[in-house]
């Protein structure tokens, strides 16, 4: 199994903020209760935390996220964004883009965005063919009118095998090395994802929308859905 650690990840990294303070963990609860917890204490922008396995991980509408360890990317980072509450759905995009940049870049593999929060492969030309890759949960805390900090935690199938895939989920599970029929080395694929994150950043910072290009890999655009999930309580 190919093991991650925080000096393996800062190699070579070249990145100015993202990815250069790694909290890394063998086993966590939640990256993103951690990743909070540091936010609170002052953690600079694009602070890492990144772990083998997770105890309780969580995505939308708090559903489990569960991985055997080693098998997958499961992290967050810290984000300090001057972008008004109504506006922080564009660090998802940020997000989501980049995870899609750093499979194709890595894997070549074409994957898309599926609204609000997965990463998907689209397998057939039919909403029948989308099998879920990943998901995204951005949490943020507000000062006043403004955001105080962002912590957006990301998911990513890389190695599971088809009998290790999550069975209760709204559509199918699948993994990159399930789609390419080979093992995907984690280290590159994390290292790609970390640069696109902070380029797209610095370019979202400049006033550059990611929603037309966002909008262009949602595999849902144009097609009749059906949305569920809990209601109002």
């Amino acid at each position: 199994m190919e093991s991650l650690t925080a000096e393996s990840i800062r190699a070579g990294l070249g990145t100015a903020f993202v990815g250069q303070e790694v909290h890394f963990w063998p086993e966590i609860g939640s990256t993103n209760d951690e990743a909070r917890r540091l936010a609170r204490a002052g953690a600079p922008e694009g602070t890492l935390v990144i772990a083998e396995h997770q105890t309780a991980g969580r995505g939308r509408l708090e559903r489990r996220w569960e991985a055997p360890p080693g098998s997958s990317l499961l992290l967050s980072l810290i984000f300090r964004p001057t972008l008004a509450p109504a506006q922080a759905q564009r660090l998802t995009m940020v997000c989501g883009l980049a995870i899609v940049e750093a499979v194709e870049v890595t894997a070549g593999l074409v994957v898309g965005l599926k609204w609000p929060n997965d990463i998907v492969s689209v397998v057939t030309d039919t909403m029948s063919g989308v099998a879920k890759l990943g998901g995204i949960l951005a949490e943020i805390e507000l000062r006043g009118q403004a955001v105080a900090h962002a912590v957006v935690g990301m998911g990513l199938n890389v190695n599971l095998h088809p009998a290790e895939l999550p069975r209760d989920l709204m559509q199918p599970a699948t993994s990159l090395a399930q789609l390419l029929g080979t093992a995907v080395p984690r280290l590159p694929l994390l290292q790609a994802l970390l640069r696109a994150v902070e380029r797209r950043l610095l370019a979202l910072a400049a006033g550059h929308s990611p929603h037309e290009e966002w909008a262009a890999r949602l595999v849902t655009l144009g097609r009749e859905v059906t949305v569920s999930g809990a209601g109002p309580t």
